[in-house]
């Protein structure tokens, strides 16, 4: 973070894992998940030609990064991404690690939280690559049935099919200052509706202030943060399966007399 401007640089999973887990630690989930070829698929290069460049300059296998650590001494699961990674793309690997990963939450009763920096679907993959949109969603509607608490946490850039799924159904969504959040780009935007859009449009005060978003935080708050939202919605879904065992309780005893 610049001290002077306090622009926020781009940083990896590693890196937040550093600034969220209790003393760092943690356990990587599905470490070695590797994307297909299902297209045969050849731009400038071959696809698996691509993925197998990026994994030795990044030493990553794919786009985002699963693990179970501790926050506060408490459980919890984080899927985060890296942009360095083919810009973030969302492919069949993203979607299959983070469902898995929303399993292992659910499994251990704890929340999960998504740390989204994305330039939107990864076309090499087609159809496999936008089925994971909904196949995620329909993940965390079943960490939602568990009563437990989903964050997402907005980088710079979110944009595309993570925008226009997960990264916007968090039960708190949380975004760093000045971080660009949007769906198309800006200028498509612009041309399309044939206006002058805000200078700030598509940034995360922007958001926050349309009521996209809940809060932006400082990179140097967000530990504290997060650690606060999980204890007020981890008391408030304790208190809720508590009344809904009363009202259990009540009927049963209503049924016995």
């Amino acid at each position: 973070v610049c001290d002077r401007c306090n622009h926020h640089e781009r940083i990896d999973s590693l890196t937040y894992f550093a600034l969220i887990f209790d003393e760092g630690k943690f356990e990587e989930l599905d470490a070695e998940l590797t994307s297909g070829d299902p297209l045969n698929f050849t731009d400038t290069k071959k696809y698996v030609d691509r993925v197998k460049a990026t994994q030795a300059k990044t030493g990553l296998k794919d786009a985002v990064r699963t693990g179970k650590g501790k926050l506060d001494g408490e459980d919890f699961v984080i899927a985060a991404m890296d942009f360095g990674f083919i810009g973030g793309s969302m492919g069949s690997v993203m979607g299959e690690k983070i469902a898995r990963a929303i399993d292992v939450a659910i499994k251990a009763n704890c929340p999960f939280m998504i740390i989204s920096k994305s330039g939107g679907a990864r076309m090499m993959e087609a159809g496999l690559s936008l089925m994971q949109m909904a196949k995620v969603s329909g993940k965390l509607g079943q960490l939602a049935e568990a009563g437990l608490p989903y964050i997402s946490f907005l980088t710079d850039p979110t944009t595309g099919g993570v925008t226009a799924s997960w990264a916007m159904l968090g039960d708190i969504l949380i975004a760093e200052p000045k971080a660009t959040i949007g769906f198309a780009g800006k200028r498509v935007i612009a041309d399309t509706i044939h206006e002058t859009l805000p200078p700030d449009f598509q940034t995360a005060e922007w958001a926050r202030d349309s009521g996209q978003i809940d809060l932006v935080v400082e990179r140097q708050y967000l530990n504290s943060t997060i650690g606060t939202l999980l204890n007020v919605l981890l008391k408030k879904a304790e208190a809720q399966a508590k009344q809904e065992s009363n009202v259990t309780i009540d009927k049963s005893l209503q049924a016995v007399s």
